[in-house]
C-alpha cells in the first residue's frame, strides 16, 4: 500500500450575519468553502468536506490538486481612504 501525504491551507474568516458572528472556512486549492458558528466547527466542517471531495476525485479517476506552499507568498497590505465631500484619496502601502 502506497501512502501520500498532502497539505492544504485552510483560511478561517469571521463574518457578521445580521447580529450573529459566523466563521467561514476556505480551502483555496480545492475550491471548497463552508461556515459554522465557531472556529472549531468551521475547521471540522471544512476537513470533512476536503475528505469527501478528495474521495470523489479519486473515485472518478481525477487528479487530486496539490498545493505547493513552498512557492507561495501570502501577505496583506494596508489601504487608507480619506474623504472630503465627493473627493477621495486612496493610499496603499
Amino acid at each position: 500500500m502506497q501512502k501520500q501525504v498532502l497539505n492544504y491551507r485552510i483560511i478561517i474568516e469571521p463574518e457578521k450575519m445580521g447580529k450573529k458572528l459566523v466563521y467561514n472556512a476556505y480551502c483555496p486549492t480545492l475550491g471548497l468553502a463552508d461556515y459554522a458558528d465557531s472556529i472549531d466547527q468551521a475547521i471540522k466542517n471544512i476537513r470533512s468536506l476536503i475528505k469527501f471531495h478528495i474521495e470523489c476525485l479519486l473515485k472518478d479517476g481525477i487528479d487530486v490538486p496539490q498545493e505547493n506552499t513552498f512557492e507561495e507568498l501570502i501577505m496583506s497590505t494596508k489601504v487608507s481612504i480619506e474623504s472630503s465631500g465627493q473627493n477621495y484619496q486612496v493610499m496603499v502601502g
